[in-house]
């Protein structure tokens, strides 16, 4: 382990970790390229996970990363490192140097321009070391995992309670003379259980994050949910083919949405490979959507002050009254597009939707007959077309009350009518996502399982 390594241990130092990224940078201009770009990522962590009473894994993680991107004109190199040291940071930029000599010219490589760069790294207190002890992890897991063995007879296996903590560093310069970096935790605790009746046995999970272990969930009320949502599977019956209305729940929401966000990225649009191609300025869904970024949320777990290209976040209104107002761009897809960045670049930061005021009790009552969705298996959404169909578990729901479990069946549509179907969302919004939103109600969906 080198100097530099050395002084990375325990709580990072933002000094070290930006006097490298100028080495990297400096190393870079040594070799008389246009322009250059440097990542860095330092990330310490503890996992512990306890399964019927006994520790089955204590892992202590620690990792750095370094990347140097050169531009020679419009020919890009890229190389990376996890040495540290002045001699591995000059040998990764002259490797990016060598690269780029042989790359192709790309009219859009290229930084993103100086103007957008952030001028300061605003504090949104996204770091809050927990500092916790392998015994005390242990005893909380312990506690977790016996909170939902204790919750019922019908709870007779457990895959374990495992409790979390991570720490990182992240910083970016490029030869604009930005250098920027910023530290983060994230804290978990989880539990996954098995249940079982006469009919079969059925896993569930149930988990908490936050970047304060004291916002996170007890431990015991995690074990209960993920007993409660094991149990609340059991006897599950299929269903024959049929056209009904579909809620999903929050949690499945956010995924829901997530389609969404991966059809406006910039990548997308300029391979012309989306189904919402061509669909700026207008309507995408019905006018009561809105999607709001908000990447300055404090101790948001989407938060960030700036992308991955050293552009400045800011709030923006991405869909409003049901309106599409921006693609999501990085500074390359920008160039593509003919556009600007919209400070996307790595991805979005905390996408609200608001709800539209009701329950899921009301919402289930308006609806009156149809299936609520607790959980999606399998990857078949084709971005392209918009086509989707996905295994589902979840609630028949008859006379707005759920009547019981239904499992092994596929939910069927296309997005974009999906999303111009959406009937309403309700006010359980998922906060332990990027994308928060409450359960979605679409007006109708091919529901097949015999």
């Amino acid at each position: 382990m080198n100097d530099k390594q050395a002084k990375l241990g325990g709580q990072f130092d933002q000094t070290v970790v930006e006097n490298i990224i100028d080495s990297a940078l400096k190393a870079a201009s040594s070799h008389g390229v246009t322009s250059a770009e440097a990542g860095m990522s330092v990330v310490s962590g503890l996992s512990v996970s306890v399964r019927l009473g006994e520790v089955e894994t204590i892992e202590n993680q620690r990792d750095s990363g370094l990347g140097i991107t050169v531009f020679i004109g419009h020919k890009k190199g890229s190389a990376s490192t996890s040495d540290l040291s002045e001699t591995a940071i000059k040998q990764t930029a002259k490797a990016a140097c060598d690269i780029a000599k042989y790359t192709g010219e790309d009219p859009c490589s290229g930084l993103a321009e100086k103007e957008l760069m952030a001028k300061n790294v605003m504090n949104l207190e996204l770091s809050h070391p927990w500092n916790i002890a392998v015994d005390e992890a242990v005893k909380i897991a312990s506690e977790c995992e016996a909170s939902a063995l204790d919750y019922d007879k019908r709870i007779t296996n457990s895959e374990g309670a495992t409790i979390d903590s991570h720490d990182s560093m992240r910083a970016y310069g490029n030869s604009h003379g930005f250098i920027g970096s910023y530290p983060t935790s994230r804290q978990t605790v989880s539990c996954s259980v098995l249940a079982t009746d006469n009919e079969g046995m059925q896993r569930d999970y149930f988990y908490t994050i936050a970047r304060r272990h004291e916002d996170l969930q007890s431990a015991k009320e995690v074990g209960r949910q993920a007993a409660t949502r094991s149990i609340n599977k059991l006897s599950g019956r299929s269903l024959s083919a049929r056209q009904v209305p579909v809620v999903f729940s929050a949690d499945m929401a956010s995924g829901l949405m997530n389609h969404f966000v991966n059809a406006i990225r910039g990548s997308a649009i300029y391979h012309e490979s989306s189904f919402l191609l061509n669909q700026l300025d207008q309507q995408v869904f019905p006018e009561f959507i809105q999607f709001h970024e908000r990447p300055h949320i404090i101790r948001g777990l989407g938060s960030s002050p700036y992308d991955s290209d050293g552009v400045l976040t800011y709030d923006k209104n991405i869909v409003s009254d049901g309106i599409l107002n921006n693609y999501v761009l990085d500074s390359y897809s920008a160039k593509k597009l003919k556009m600007k960045s919209t400070a996307n670049a790595g991805g979005v930061q905390n996408i609200l939707i608001p709800d539209t005021g009701m329950t899921l009790d009301q919402m289930l009552k308006e609806m009156g007959t149809g299936v609520l969705v607790m959980e999606l298996m399998g990857q078949g959404i084709n971005i392209v077309t918009g086509d989707y169909s996905r295994g589902a578990s979840g609630f028949w729901v008859e006379n707005g009350e759920i009547q019981y479990p239904v499992e092994e069946i596929t939910i069927a549509g296309n997005l974009k009518d999906m999303y111009m179907g959406i009937q309403a969302i309700s006010n359980d919004t998922e906060k332990r996502r990027k994308i928060q939103t409450g359960s979605i109600w679409v007006d109708k969906m091919t529901v097949a399982g015999e």
